[in-house]
């Protein structure tokens, strides 16, 4: 058994692939970067460059699944050009994948990309589930919208979609739970604007499992990729602090100064998404972390 995956260095795609290897499962990947190709009789690497059009072939001989992860970070400023890169990063090596496989024999029967909980609006009320209609309008939402309507192409080819749009991944090597841990270390900590934004969150073992689990029992369609329960921003701070044994005695940074200082970008730190993780339990998903006390006991102890 070979899956082919796309951004198979960055957080996710690094669990992944751990968890591939320790069930057998053989990885081809794909990147940008020819130093970081290499192969083993567990990963083989290849290179592409979606930009140019390059991709090798090889990457999809005997490749009967492909999770698809690779797209550039949304944690960087975003200058027009870098909002430009936030996007193609996702569409063209999407298009580009497709493409190739419309035009060589292969064996591939299903993708499982990524997405994000970005796509729904910011709502401290709203429950999101994934065939709510009531879907954003503002930069990440209009991303992830383009970046599905790709994905749903492969249908075209008789190829299962499964999409996991993905909440905060919570891990110990780096991302959103070492920045947000990395202020309340030194004291500085606190939430940000009113701390009632909801954030709906994943422990990373959960996501790199979930991923496994849908491409495994061929299960299509949209699956949110969050815990079974959310907390408030506010709720999460605190229960950071506590789990790593530090005050907090900061106010809420005011919602004026993050929009002053990160313009556009501010709604990564103060939109509201509550999403449900119901779909995927029941097709018989078990969560090893379903509260974020469990998960942060894990990650940061």
């Amino acid at each position: 058994m070979i899956y082919l995956v796309t951004g198979a260095t960055g957080l996710v795609g690094s669990e992944i692939q751990k968890k591939c290897i320790a069930e057998n499962i053989q990885i081809h990947y794909l990147t940008t970067n020819k130093n970081k190709i290499s192969s083993s009789k567990e990963a083989k690497g290849f290179y592409w460059n979606p930009k140019n059009n390059e991709i090798d072939r090889n990457a999809f001989d005997g490749v009967t699944k492909i999770i698809h992860l690779a797209g550039a970070t949304v944690a960087k400023k975003w200058t027009n050009s870098y909002k430009k890169e936030i996007l193609e990063s996702r569409t063209t090596g999407t298009r580009l994948l497709f493409e190739t496989l419309s035009k060589i024999n292969h064996q591939v029967t299903q993708i499982v990309s990524a997405s994000a909980i970005g796509i729904y609006q910011n709502s401290d009320t709203n429950y999101y589930m994934e065939t709510s209609s009531e879907l954003g309008n503002d930069f990440l939402a209009e991303v992830v919208k383009q970046w599905e309507k790709e994905i749903d192409t492969f249908n075209s080819l008789n190829i299962i979609v499964s999409k996991i749009r993905i909440g905060i991944v919570l891990s110990s090597n780096g991302g959103a739970l070492t920045k947000m841990t990395q202020p309340i270390r030194m004291m500085v900590g606190s939430a940000f604007g009113t701390g009632k934004q909801w954030q709906s969150w994943i422990h990373i073992d959960d996501l790199a499992r979930m991923f496994l689990f849908i491409a495994k029992n061929n299960t299509e369609g949209v699956f949110n990729g969050v815990a079974p329960n959310a907390v408030s921003q506010q709720k999460m701070i605190q229960l950071i602090a506590k789990t790593i044994q530090k005050p907090l005695f900061l106010p809420n940074v005011p919602s004026s100064i993050i929009k002053f200082m990160l313009g556009e970008m501010s709604i990564l730190l103060l939109t509201s998404q509550r999403v449900c993780s119901g779909k995927i339990i029941q097709h018989d998903f078990d969560f090893n972390y379903p509260n974020l006390e469990g998960a942060l006991n894990d990650l940061l102890n």
